[in-house]
């Protein structure tokens, strides 16, 4: 009877940890259940280096990622690219009459609960499980909350 108190209790622990998924490498999964909130983050691959973003010349820190979603059996892509740059091309006279726009990409983003649907309403929707999976080739910092 004991091993199965001790069995259980360790069990239930692990689930709690479980919570916050942590970083997952290129190839890896991991996923959250009935979060309030999932952060997805870019990690810095090559902090040493002199680019303000730390990632290495021949890498823009581009992560790639597809997020599963058991409310409403929808797979979603993400993308999240720090060293991108979005902006729209201006010419150095100013000849095009057009202001810049746009900006760099998101090294992070923050997916929340959108308690104003019901189950599965919305693409958004995170309640439920919700299955990450790294395709790209930057590791990526998942955490639920």
């Amino acid at each position: 009877m004991k091993k199965i108190l001790s069995f259980t209790a360790i069990f239930i622990a692990s689930l709690s940890v479980s919570a916050f998924a942590g970083q997952i490498n290129p190839g890896q999964g991991t996923s959250c259940k009935d979060a309030n909130s999932i952060e997805l983050q870019v990690v810095k691959t090559a902090p040493e280096s002199n680019d303000k973003f730390g990632y290495t010349s021949n890498d823009r820190g581009t992560a790639s990622l597809v997020v599963w979603k058991s409310s409403n059996y929808t797979t979603v892509p993400i993308t999240l690219g720090p060293n991108d740059d979005n902006r729209s091309l201006v010419s150095d006279h100013g000849m095009t009459g057009i202001e810049v726009m746009g900006g760099m990409g998101k090294g992070n983003v923050v997916l929340a609960k959108q308690p104003e649907f019901s189950r599965g309403d919305s693409i958004g929707d995170i309640s439920g499980e919700v299955k990450i999976t790294n395709t790209g080739a930057i590791p990526v910092i998942v955490n639920c909350k």
